[in-house]
């Protein structure tokens, strides 16, 4: 291989499916008790005919398009035949030959184009459940629809992973065909140069975090190793890899077209219909904030990422100023919900009260810092921003003659702090700022203060 790269990574990504049933059967893909949702067909019993769920090729063929992906006409299925406790059957239907989809690709931001070399469907093994020296086995995950993508090897940094991931996520929920809670885990390939690029596998990892540290150790790893073709599993808790058998190729699967199921054709009234189904994603959302209501362009990017935000923010600026609603929403919802570690529905933000919020800073009756006050509190429980206001008299304080003579007090009462700065420390102006916001209770414009400090200590 000709790479100037010291290591290269390719990612297997498996996503759930957001369908009531399963891929080759009508049973559900809910289920609070092990082994409930099963029938002879996902169990693998002799003489069960797998149907296909015809919502896993809609939902299948949406991805592809949203990926830039060339659709294949003619579907078919194989067997992928490997001998696993968790496989009933021991083989999983899954398309080999022909994949749904081919050549897709993902653009990072920094201008990567991460390639897609194939995507497809296939059906999710059963669970293993490991108690002690006991494994146990559920089968209600046998038969899940996962649509699995295929990236070449052409990733080369654990951030550059961990962001494909993220901009893959974010596609699958725009499209609604993947549920925030759903499982979406993947295997990772690793070489690096030392090695002369022999590829390790690392299976099934899960969190997107994990991924980035996985293969942050696996680089650390063969740079310090002896390094054979192996696939390897990932221990979270210790944060290393272990070796689990030699890597297999692909003829050892011994793959067969499934003679239970027809060749499926893809028509184009059947495309032309998924191609309508598909929303703007995100990135055209993003571009859509800046022109339309000239929004900053990281600022747009950064509220288009999350749907449900971006969804909130578009029924808001009906309402308020676009400037304005955008710029609360990345620096201070945001950073709500990951001091709370909430998502959105969690918390009683919703658009009539960041209305009323975004109303009261613009006719400047409150502070910035009141209103970054009533947002952590909007997190945990659901209250009128205006009435809270009236409630706690926390309109803003603005009379200037009050404010001077405020300030004169806090000159006098710190005259360590006067000299310091008139010594050229600048924070200990920030310390007699926060003295005068601390007095008001956060109801005066620290710009304001600052001024006026910087009037009397010339």
């Amino acid at each position: 291989m000709n790479t100037t790269h010291d290591a290269i990574i390719g990612l297997e990504v498996h996503a759930q499916l957001n369908t009531q049933t399963k891929l080759f059967c009508s049973c559900s893909t809910f289920a609070t008790q092990p082994n409930t949702t099963v029938c002879p067909t996902c169990l693998g019993h002799p003489g069960s005919k797998p149907v296909l769920n015809k919502k896993t090729l809609e939902y299948g063929t949406k991805i592809a398009l949203a990926l830039g992906c060339q659709l294949s006409r003619k579907i078919m299925f194989s067997r992928k035949t490997y001998f696993y406790p968790d496989l009933a059957k021991n083989y999983q239907i899954t398309q080999y030959e022909i994949p749904l989809g081919s050549n897709g690709h993902i653009t990072l931001d920094s201008g990567t184009v991460v390639k897609i070399s194939r995507l497809h469907l296939e059906e999710d093994p059963a669970s293993l459940i490991h108690e002690q020296n006991n494994v146990l086995v559920d089968y209600n995950r046998s038969g899940i629809p996962l649509c699995e993508i295929v990236t070449e090897p052409n990733i080369y940094s654990p951030e550059d992973a961990r962001e494909f991931m993220n901009k893959l996520m974010n596609i699958l929920l725009y499209l609604d065909v993947f549920k925030q809670d759903s499982i979406i885990k993947a295997d990772v390939n690793v070489s690096i140069k030392k090695t002369n690029y022999t590829r390790v596998e690392i299976k099934n990892i899960t969190g997107f975090k994990e991924i980035e540290k996985a293969i942050f150790y696996e680089i650390e790893r063969q740079n310090k190793e002896t390094v054979e073709r192996e696939t390897r599993g990932w221990n979270p808790d210790n944060c290393v890899t272990y070796p689990m058998r030699t890597k297999e190729t692909e003829d050892d699967y011994g793959y067969i077209i499934d003679p239970d199921l027809p060749e499926f054709t893809l028509e184009q009234s059947f495309i032309d219909d998924m191609k309508k189904q598909i929303p703007e994603l995100a990135q055209q959302r993003a571009q859509r904030y800046v022109k339309e209501h000239n929004i900053d362009s990281t600022d747009a990017k950064i509220i288009a990422n999350d749907l449900a935000v971006a969804q909130l923010f578009d029924a808001v600026i009906k309402k308020s100023s676009p400037v304005l609603a955008s710029k609360w929403f990345r620096r201070e919802l945001f950073r709500v919900l990951n001091l709370k570690n909430k998502q959105l529905h969690e918390t009683f933000i919703t658009v009539h009260v960041l209305v009323e919020l975004f109303e009261l800073l613009e006719r400047k009756k409150i502070t910035d810092r009141i209103g970054q006050q009533i947002i952590e509190r909007l997190s945990d429980e659901q209250f009128s921003p205006k009435t809270y206001v009236e409630q706690q008299q926390l309109e803003r304080f603005d009379d200037e003659t009050a404010l001077g003579r405020l300030c004169d007090e806090i000159i006098q009462a710190n005259p360590q702090a006067v000299t310091d700065y008139k010594n050229g420390i600048e924070k200990a102006l920030k310390f007699l700022i926060g003295k005068a916001m601390a007095a008001t209770k956060g109801q005066s414009d620290p710009v304001v203060i600052k001024k006026m400090f910087e009037e009397k200590l010339r």
